[in-house]
């Protein structure tokens, strides 16, 4: 059992590789609100902030699994689900297990975070039903996308909120830029992760460099960096971390337009691979930059 479960989590939910990302992206959204109120975090807000969307995101990977079996049956069969390796009911008794953890972590900091966390919820058993529109959702990827998208400014914010609310604060209005920036950050990855090149296009399978031409595709992956660029700066500026964030984006930046050129005339699986690595990266460097860097800075001697 556990070496199935271990298969599992290296073909659909890389532990480490997720953990890293997950870890980064939780304690940036405390950090960033207790720099805000210029007020150190507290290491069990941290703790809980990382457990809880950990499995938030978890569960995204579970409902996918769930909405997507059916397409998997016939396109994809070498998957663990539809090969058999782990059931559908395995994976709903794990989330369900799952939820109530998060339950209690919340229930024992606040009851409001207890609140917060079913509306989280909500929205994600929404995204498992397709909004009930799955017709109009199939016929327009973008709406797809960006209604999709919305999950992560939500599980953004509540992590900010193991910070603020349990704190008995109201919410602190400059954390709109920190929640801008989460979701145009989002989609990066979601963009970067599904454009391949064309000998790796799978029947079946909508990837956005099949949606919207590879071409296309790479395009609006460099239009929605440029969109995380400017929301993110927004964002380190209301903690006064805005003149290193610019060089950082100038420097990645500069990384982003030599894939983009080579995938152009060259799109090879090397250079899809690339892009998916840069959109972690960007991913990574973005949450580094507005909330743990900025609060360990001080600490560090002047040059």
């Amino acid at each position: 059992m556990l070496k199935r479960w271990w298969i599992y989590q290296q073909e659909r939910f890389p532990l480490l590789q997720n953990g890293i990302l997950i870890l980064v992206f939780s304690s940036a959204t405390v950090f960033y609100s207790a720099l805000l109120r210029d007020r150190n975090p507290n290491s069990t807000a941290i703790l809980v902030a990382f457990t809880t969307l950990f499995l938030f995101f978890l569960q995204l990977r579970i409902i996918d699994e769930f909405k997507d079996y059916d397409d998997d049956r016939r396109y994809r069969p070498y998957r663990p689900v539809p090969r058999g390796l782990i059931d559908l009911k395995e994976l709903g008794t794990l989330g369900i297990f799952s939820a109530g953890i998060q339950l209690y972590l919340a229930y024992s900091l606040c009851i409001d975070l207890a609140i917060l966390l079913g509306f989280v919820w909500i929205y994600m058993l929404l995204m498992s039903q397709e909004f009930f529109i799955k017709p109009l959702l199939k016929t327009h990827p973008i709406l797809y996308l960006v209604s999709h998208n919305l999950i992560i400014p939500l599980i953004c914010l509540y992590g900010t909120a193991c910070d603020w609310l349990v704190l008995g604060e109201s919410l602190p209005l400059e954390i709109f830029w920190f929640l801008v920036a989460s979701s145009s950050t989002g989609l990066v990855i979601e963009i970067g992760r599904k454009i391949r090149a064309p000998q790796d296009e799978e029947v079946g399978v909508e990837t956005y460099s099949v949606l919207w031409g590879r071409d296309n595709a790479v395009l609006v992956w460099c239009s929605v960096i440029i969109l995380s660029s400017i929301t993110s700066y927004f964002a380190a500026e209301q903690i006064g971390f805005s003149r290193p964030f610019g060089f950082l984006v100038f420097v990645l930046g500069t990384g982003v337009s030599l894939i983009a050129y080579v995938f152009f005339n060259r799109p090879t699986r090397k250079g899809a691979k690339l892009i998916d690595t840069m959109s972690a990266l960007w991913t990574l460097s973005i949450y580094l930059s507005l909330g743990i860097v900025p609060f360990f800075v001080p600490f560090f001697p002047p040059l």
